[in-house]
């Protein structure tokens, strides 16, 4: 990947569908319930884009980006998309395209064999956890085998934080339990393992200020700002990425879910400085994946 030629660097998309057959029982509801939630009529109609499309947009816009599925198939029900398969359609578009896995920490020692081989065998550069959707505590001990697997192969983290718009009006919410995505849990994850690095997600809604000392504290945290259009992110969330986090802030959409179309054009309209634009959009999320 040719990070001087991108015009930036989109640090969080996924891979939605499973790639093993039809949709799971239930799956057309859930995604029907992140359209109304994200006004994306796509995942209603059951034309969520494919990795490769992913590739294919991304490519004509000049923007790179990471992509990953999550595997919560324990709590949901749904299969995962198999990490295999997107780190190998990633290496058919390694010019715009890098791939991280998903693996539910209830896998305990095997989940850890499988980082360690992913990383090794199929070009894995990082992980991501989603712990309303997977269900656990990030600062659960029964995790850290997973993460000190992750640590020593050199990959980088990334887990959703705040609320999710994963089941959001559905009945129960879909069974998620939004305590589990408090951004606080992360810093035990940032003392117990200081050579990890770790992004937490999203604009940390209701605990934005939990996200941003955790971030302040820790050498090795940092925020994506995936998930939001721009223009709601809130006041002290700008003034950080402005100035004491100004390296540690990533330009994230959440494709499909924003586009990144949307994210950017509102992104312009929001009072960035000028000097930090460039390090939101492409030069920290250089930084930390090594390129």
């Amino acid at each position: 990947m040719n990070f001087d030629a991108l015009t930036a660097f989109d640090i969080h998309t996924h891979a939605e569908e499973p790639c093993c057959g039809p949709r799971d029982d239930g799956y057309d509801e859930f995604q029907a319930g992140m359209a109304a939630y994200f006004k994306n009529p796509a995942g209603a109609k059951g034309m969520l884009p494919t990795v490769q499309d992913t590739a294919t947009y991304y490519r004509e816009r000049n923007i790179g980006c990471v992509i990953f599925p999550v595997d919560a198939e324990r709590e949901t029900g749904f299969r995962r998309y198999s990490n295999e398969e997107v780190a190998r359609i990633a290496a058919e578009n390694s010019d715009v395209m890098i791939p991280f896995a998903s693996i539910d920490p209830a896998k305990g020692k095997a989940g850890a064999r499988e980082a360690r081989r992913l990383v090794r065998e199929f070009g894995i550069r990082g992980f991501k956890f989603h712990p309303t959707m997977q269900g656990f505590y990030p600062n659960d001990r029964n995790a850290y085998v997973l993460y000190e697997a992750i640590e020593e192969e050199g990959a980088v983290t990334l887990f959703h934080t705040g609320q999710t718009g994963v089941g959001a009006g559905m009945h129960g919410g879909m069974s998620m339990r939004l305590k589990y995505s408090n951004p606080m849990y992360l810093d035990d994850v940032a003392v117990d393992f200081p050579d990890l690095k770790i992004i937490l997600a999203h604009p940390s809604f209701p605990w934005q200020e939990e996200a941003l000392s955790v971030a302040t504290h820790k050498p090795n945290v940092y925020i994506d700002m995936s998930g939001w259009s721009p223009k709601y992110f809130p006041k002290i969330l700008i003034q950080y990425a402005n100035t004491i986090l100004k390296k540690k802030m990533l330009f994230g959409s959440d494709w499909p879910a924003i586009t990144p179309d949307r994210w950017l054009s509102d992104f312009e309209k929001i009072e960035i400085r000028d000097e930090v634009r460039p390090l939101i959009l492409k030069d920290n999320a250089r930084r930390l994946l090594g390129f």
